[in-house]
């Protein structure tokens, strides 16, 4: 496959000939811009991973993982000790104000995880949240957090995936205010928002003794531009100081040029291919194991990742990061093998292949590259190329069965933040197995770290036998900033603007 190569040098020279009159600290703004277009502010109503990127910067959680060490430290809470195998007991901290100037108490996280748990709230990804029953008082600083059973993960999604909002202003004015004006405690407070388009992020000088560590940048300015062309044409001119997500081709150019610091950096996102195996949008030839595992053999997987996403891009070979807690890795492969899987074409009745609707959402690239390895097996792809909420809006209703999906885990170490997602009968569960949920379920459960592995690992032997989804491969990330920045890419996809300043 000879590689795609985007119009990266066609837009540097673009890029070149317009000036490069680069933005300077002197305003203490740092230009940044998001690729995609978020649904709304609210942390709880969007499932980008932009939106989380913009929620840990205004809203702090009751604990905070330390990216280098992997140690859960108090930020909200200053203390934590289990109850009983359902029961987390917090103390807060004292003395913390929302930008609002409201106080923070036990009454907020209260409210906040009351809301979010509550189904006819319906939150965008209740994953995130559904493992817990409820919150409960116990007075003005300590506050119970009651799980639905036994969920050893409970540290790890708190301290990512529940945002603590403040419980007077959120009763208010609800997720459309919210979205409107977002109020956290975290170290930038928000100055301004134009939905989907711009974003203007304050350093709040009040903010607390918090692990997150008080921000140096004195404003964050976001604007959402979704043709990485034109963001680099915005890095050249100056008019940006920051960029991500920069295709490989471009990125190398820009490292050679030496005018911007580039910095590669592996993810826990992984491409996936999905099918309608339990035919919730009708009939279709994916009910058949052997069309599901033609397309396993179709797709030249590691051509994609040496010619399209290079970096530090693995083929995955199951349905969850390797690095994952629980991330069975010896799983059934499906090397590519094109004969094979026109073989297995022909034993479902599809001799002669056939015509089918191909999604996707991002890496248009990527996707033209799958479809072109499926129609030299005969499987005929027309693409329906979406913004991700249409796709995600179409799945939830069991249609968009067939296509090409990514997913970060939130950076949420734990397969439960994946597997557990997709395979558990949830609106986007497209296998529908019963004994893969059960299985799931033991593993999500259970305190017993090697009952845990061993559900997960007979869930993902499962799913990798029968074909429910073709892993593709992780993500890399390249960022690319001015030589004004310091800054360090973590693993996790997150970008924390508070922890960057000027050189």
């Amino acid at each position: 496959m000879k590689p795609i190569i985007a119009t990266g040098a066609i837009a540097l020279a673009a890029a070149l000939s317009s000036g490069q009159a680069f933005a300077n600290k002197a305003d203490d703004t740092l230009h940044t811009a998001f690729s995609k277009e978020l649904e709304t502010t609210d942390f709880y109503f969007q499932s980008a991973r932009e939106g989380t990127i913009l929620a840990r910067q205004v809203w702090d959680g009751l604990v905070y993982r330390d990216q280098k060490t992997g140690e859960y430290i108090g930020n909200l809470a200053s203390s934590w000790e289990w109850i009983d195998d359902t029961t987390l007991e917090f103390k807060l901290r004292e003395g913390i104000k929302f930008h609002n100037g409201e106080e923070f108490d036990a009454d907020d996280v209260v409210y906040t995880v009351n809301y979010v748990v509550d189904p006819d709230n319906h939150v965008v990804v209740p994953g995130n949240v559904n493992w817990m029953e409820s919150a409960e008082k116990i007075d003005k600083y300590t506050v119970r957090i009651h799980t639905k059973g036994p969920f050893p993960a409970a540290l790890e999604y708190l301290a990512g995936l529940v945002s603590i909002y403040p419980n007077e202003y959120y009763a208010e004015v609800g997720p459309t205010g919210m979205g409107q004006k977002p109020v956290g405690t975290g170290p930038y407070m928000v100055e301004s928002v134009d939905p989907g388009k711009h974003y203007v992020l304050k350093k709040y000088d009040d903010y607390h003794e918090s692990p997150k560590g008080k921000a140096s940048i004195g404003t964050i300015d976001i604007r959402t531009i979704p043709d990485v062309n034109t963001q680099m044409a915005e890095l050249f001119s100056g008019g940006i100081d920051m960029i991500w997500n920069v295709p490989s081709d471009q990125a190398t150019q820009l490292k050679a040029m030496d005018q911007f610091t580039v910095s590669n950096e592996s993810t826990m996102r992984i491409g996936y291919i999905t099918m309608d195996a339990a035919g919730r949008g009708g009939e279709n030839p994916f009910q058949k194991k052997e069309v599901r595992e033609a397309v396993g053999y179709a797709i030249d997987r590691q051509a994609i990742v040496d010619n399209l996403l290079q970096g530090s891009s693995k083929v995955v070979p199951s349905a969850c990061y390797p690095s994952q807690f629980g991330c069975e890795q010896d799983v059934k492969a499906y090397p590519y093998d094109p004969e094979k899987a026109k073989e297995l074409l022909a034993e479902a009745g599809y001799p002669d292949g056939f015509t089918i609707d191909f999604y996707a959402y991002r890496n248009r690239p990527y996707a033209e590259a799958m479809m072109a390895y499926l129609a030299e097996v005969g499987i005929k792809t027309d693409l329906n190329y979406l913004q991700y909420s249409a796709l995600r809006e179409m799945q939830q209703k069991g249609d968009a069965g067939f296509g090409f999906l990514t997913w970060g885990s939130n950076s949420i170490a734990d397969v439960s933040a994946i597997t557990s997602l997709f395979f558990k009968f949830g609106n986007q569960d497209f296998a529908r197995d019963e004994e893969v949920k059960n299985w799931l379920d033991a593993g999500d459960t259970t305190v017993d770290g090697e009952v845990r592995k061993e559900n997960y690992s007979k869930a993902l032997k499962k799913i990798a036998d029968e074909a429910y989804w073709i892993p593709l491969f992780s993500y890399n990330t390249n960022y690319v900033f001015t030589k004004e920045v310091d800054f360090s890419p973590s693993p996790d996809e997150i970008v924390r603007f508070f922890e960057m300043s000027w050189k």
